[in-house]
């Protein structure tokens, strides 16, 4: 079963920030996270709920995923530092 993945507007223009190879490993990333978003190297960031973070290369996206309505909804990629967290 596949999950709907929703990209926000601020990520979306973060996305296009990032140099064209990076762009299509990511966009690979996403099309994968559509069977199933809990893949790779997740760290949960929420207390409750399934907020969480995804590392992919030197980037983090961070997201919300609701089990009921399987939406994941993306709300920012940037670029990994000291200070991502």
């Amino acid at each position: 079963m596949t999950w709907t993945i929703v990209v926000a507007k601020a990520a979306q223009m973060q996305l296009a920030s990032f140099p064209a190879k990076d762009q299509d490993k990511l966009a690979t990333a996403l099309v994968v996270m559509e069977t199933d978003p809990f893949l790779g190297d997740i760290i949960k960031l929420g207390a409750r709920g399934t907020n969480g973070g995804d590392a992919l290369a030197a980037t983090e996206s961070f997201f919300a995923a609701d089990r009921a309505t399987r939406t994941v909804s993306i709300n920012a990629i940037v670029r990994r530092t000291s200070t991502t967290y």
